[in-house]
């Protein structure tokens, strides 16, 4: 069973990884090994990832008390990361957590949600509902990536 539960500060590094090890197991399915590369750069300054993470405020997703995902949900709408452990895809966590931000949502009277969502994420947040507003190029590091601004209206 996945349990959500709120962001600790004690949770960083293990966000970290599943970030990094996602994008750079999982996302290489789609994107090139340069561009994975700078998305999730093999040296990173931790302390810029801690800010990061309090800014956003993510909810965790746990098996068993191991760390399996995570996802935030701002209040304009905006779900900025979502992220699964790649050895835990396909298990129910990514839907968890969807469940966990739409009923967070539709609590604060959010009523559009909106992300830039990765082409091997894509499928995932279709499935859930959203739709593509447009595909855009953005730079990361130096790097090219294609991704999507993808909503869902409740």
């Amino acid at each position: 069973m996945v349990l959500i539960r709120h962001y600790t500060k004690n949770d960083a590094e293990a966000l970290w990884h599943i970030f990094f090890n996602t994008v750079r197991i999982i996302n290489s399915r789609d994107y090139s090994q340069s561009q994975v590369e700078a998305w999730a750069p093999e040296s990173f300054d931790f302390s810029v990832w801690k800010t990061k993470m309090r800014t956003i405020n993510p909810f965790v997703a746990e098996i068993n008390g191991v760390i399996v995902g995570y996802a935030d949900l701002q209040s304009s709408g905006l779900i900025d990361h979502f992220f699964c452990h790649h050895e835990f895809q396909g298990k129910g966590v990514g839907r968890a957590l969807m469940d966990h931000v739409m009923s967070q949502g539709k609590a604060l009277n959010i009523t559009r949600f909106y992300s830039e969502v990765s082409i091997t994420a894509k499928p995932f947040y279709e499935h859930f509902g959203f739709t593509v507003v447009n595909e855009q190029t953005i730079e990361v590091r130096g790097e090219k990536l294609v991704n999507y601004v993808m909503e869902k209206f409740s």
